[in-house]
């Protein structure tokens, strides 16, 4: 009885909107639309400061292109997945094992620098997750920008990430 009376009541309100788009735009995060981030950092001895702190090794490791400290953070069984977004085209996702990702970060010339900015930190338990804009810039200059989501799990009292993913785009990227 309720089921007839609830489409009933539906019905008017949905009339007039149009199908779902098969192929929907895709928008570009912006600061108003990240999960909501402390402006504080967290205190010392907390939680969100140990899971920072391995988000921190993490870049640091990418930042001088230091594989074993990259690793060192990481799960054995970690992985990635990283959006692409083309200017004006279609996304593209690439998925890396462990040692795939460790392999990107080799001694070489050009100087790595990644920043977040705003990381949001969600924690359940010995489950954490990390949201945070980010600016990759190669040799000082921005070369693309995005967002990164790092999944962590703490064992033995110690946070390590358990995969990452981040978008990837070359346009709307703060200098």
């Amino acid at each position: 009885m309720l089921l007839p009376l609830l489409a009933l009541t539906l019905a008017p309100q949905t009339a007039s909107l149009p199908p779902p788009a098969a192929n929907p735009p895709r928008s570009v995060p912006s600061p108003a639309k990240l999960p909501p981030a402390n402006p504080l950092a967290p205190p010392d001895g907390s939680d969100e400061r140990a899971v920072l702190a391995t988000v921190d090794k993490l870049l640091g490791g990418i930042n001088t292109r230091d594989a074993a400290a990259i690793g060192a953070a990481l799960l054995p069984s970690a992985s990635a997945a990283i959006v692409t977004e083309a200017a004006g085209g279609p996304s593209t996702v690439r998925t890396l094992t462990n040692a795939e990702l460790l392999a990107r970060f080799q001694p070489g010339p050009e100087t790595f620098d990644e920043r977040i900015s705003s990381p949001a930190v969600e924690i359940d338990g010995d489950l954490a997750m990390v949201w945070a804009p980010y600016v990759f810039r190669l040799n000082g200059k921005v070369h693309h920008c995005g967002t990164d989501h790092v999944s962590l799990v703490r064992e033995n009292g110690t946070w390590k990430v358990a995969s990452l993913a981040w978008t990837s785009r070359t346009t709307g990227c703060a200098e």
